[in-house]
């Protein structure tokens, strides 16, 4: 029977972040993953001859002194990152927005929109841009996330000025903020909150935790880059960087069951069985139970989070190769694109495109490929094949209407409903995103690192700090400072005893 001390269940970037900073820290540990290719939701698959994104995203995390820019320097990783000016292109009938990769001159765009209310719009982001910039510090100083110690402490004391503008919006949705400023009826400005909310804290600008949303329409300009060949080159790169520090890696093994017997956890596996000291699970809560046994001696904040991933989103996907030179843009770009602004940003009404640079060589021939997602409720319908065909016709009918050249250009298809994103990432019923930011205090409930079992701890899109691949990673690190923590803990109690 093989031992480890720590077992990572998943290698999306939640569980790659754990794995890699424990590896860091002298662990000995080994990363399970049921496909055949890590990332999770943030991964790089091949079909019919096509590599394609798993899901149409942005990527952060790669300026100068963030995590995955360290990663790549301090372990020599062979990534290549290209930076993206405009990050993404937001359309609607009538308006187009192309958002730049600097956050001065989106802001100098928006205000010169908005004519004589300029100075409200830039008082808008003034105070968006200071809540923002004290979260952000702290992604840039994993130090003073949760679990912190003394030193972190006393820091966060110093810097309270810097969190006081973020005290008036706990509690409220992002449109609070909007109509303090008398910008509701601004629609360029309003589309654009609720665009970069919809995909990233999984709400609309009523419904956002305004601090979360105000860190996350940032996004864009926080070291925001296409890694060439797409994201499951950095997912693999990092799996070549744990295997170089000692690390064990077992693609295509499939935890089967989990269960704590005599002080350790059996991981019940393809291969065969592990025992592990602690066990980290880069899956949803709803996978979790599935594992373990029915009456497994869990906290109940495993059902409370299972419970608040049933209320977010799936995803409908549309896969598409386009001849190479219809698209005039060399580079990488993204496309979000709204054909009814007034509608809900769900079921095909709203559309996110990310878009392979020319030269990749993602599909044969030049073709470069596109990934088109958008997001579903996940209730059970009576007839869901008719439903999912309704969405992504409606889908096609966005393209065309909004982006008329890569409509044209698209030389194959293939579609995906969450059963199929299920597969392609593994993903319990294809639930996307994570938990729904939706405004109130339970939002900061659980920061702080806790086991959901004896030894057996959550990593992931649906635990703190949340929803982006920069999110989950971090996440991952600060879980593998805590432990790195308690092990220190436990032998500095046994020499003293």
């Amino acid at each position: 029977m093989e031992r480890t001390d720590v077992a990572v269940i998943g290698a999306g970037f939640g569980g790659l972040g754990a794995a890699l900073a424990l590896a860091e820290r002298g662990a000995d540990v080994t990363l399970l993953e049921t496909l055949a290719y890590p990332g999770g939701c943030a991964s790089t698959f091949r079909r019919r001859g096509c590599r394609f994104e798993s899901g149409a995203t942005l990527f952060s995390g790669f300026g100068e002194g963030q995590l995955f820019a360290e990663w790549i320097a301090r372990h020599g990783l062979d990534v290549q990152v290209d930076f993206l000016d405009p990050v993404v292109t937001l359309r609607a009938p009538g308006l187009e927005l192309a958002v730049p990769a600097e956050r001065e001159a989106w802001v100098d765009a928006l205000a010169a929109r908005a004519g004589e209310r300029g100075p409200a719009v830039r008082a808008f982001f003034d105070t968006q841009g200071r809540c923002a910039d004290a979260l952000w510090s702290l992604f840039s100083d994993p130090d003073l996330l949760p679990p912190f110690g003394f030193g972190g402490f006393w820091r966060h004391v110093a810097r309270v000025p810097r969190y006081l503008p973020l005290l008036s919006w706990v509690g409220k949705p992002l449109r609070a903020l909007v109509d303090a400023h008398g910008l509701g009826d601004l629609r360029a400005l309003t589309l654009f909150l609720d665009a970069v909310s919809q995909i990233t804290v999984q709400a609309s600008a009523a419904e956002a935790e305004a601090p979360f949303a105000m860190a996350t329409m940032d996004y864009y300009f926080r070291g925001t880059g296409h890694v060439r060949g797409g994201i499951g080159e950095l997912a693999w790169a990092l799996t070549g960087a744990l295997e170089g520090l000692g690390g064990r890696v077992r693609m295509t093994d499939r935890v089967k069951a989990l269960r704590r017997e005599d002080g350790v956890w059996r991981l019940e596996t393809r291969r065969g069985v592990l025992e592990a000291e602690t066990v980290v699970a880069n899956l949803l809560p709803q996978s979790v139970q599935q594992l373990l046994p029915e009456n497994a001696d869990v906290e109940p904040r495993l059902l409370e989070l299972a419970g608040a991933v049933e209320e977010g989103w799936g995803a409908a996907m549309l896969y598409l190769v386009v001849e190479p030179d219809a698209i005039p843009e060399e580079g990488a770009h993204h496309l979000e694109l709204v054909a009814d602004p007034d509608a809900p940003f769900l079921e095909g009404n709203h559309v996110f495109c990310s878009i392979s640079a020319r030269g990749e060589e993602r599909a044969p021939d030049g073709g470069r490929t596109v990934t088109v997602s958008t997001h579903l409720p996940m209730q059970p319908r009576e007839d869901p094949a008719t439903y999912i065909a309704s969405v992504q016709a409606r889908m096609r009918s966005t393209l065309r209407r909004l982006a008329p050249g890569l409509a044209e250009a698209v030389r194959s298809e293939m579609t995906a409903s969450p059963r199929t994103f299920e597969r392609f990432t593994g993903r319990h019923r294809g639930f996307v995103g994570g938990v729904p930011r939706r405004y109130g205090w339970h939002n900061y409930e659980h920061m702080w690192p806790s086991p959901v079992a004896e030894g057996l701890y959550l990593v992931g899109d649906t635990v703190f700090p949340g929803q982006s691949t920069l999110a989950t990673a971090l996440g991952g690190v600060k879980l593998a400072d805590h432990l790195a923590g308690r092990s220190r803990a436990k032998k500095t109690s046994a020499r003293s005893a």
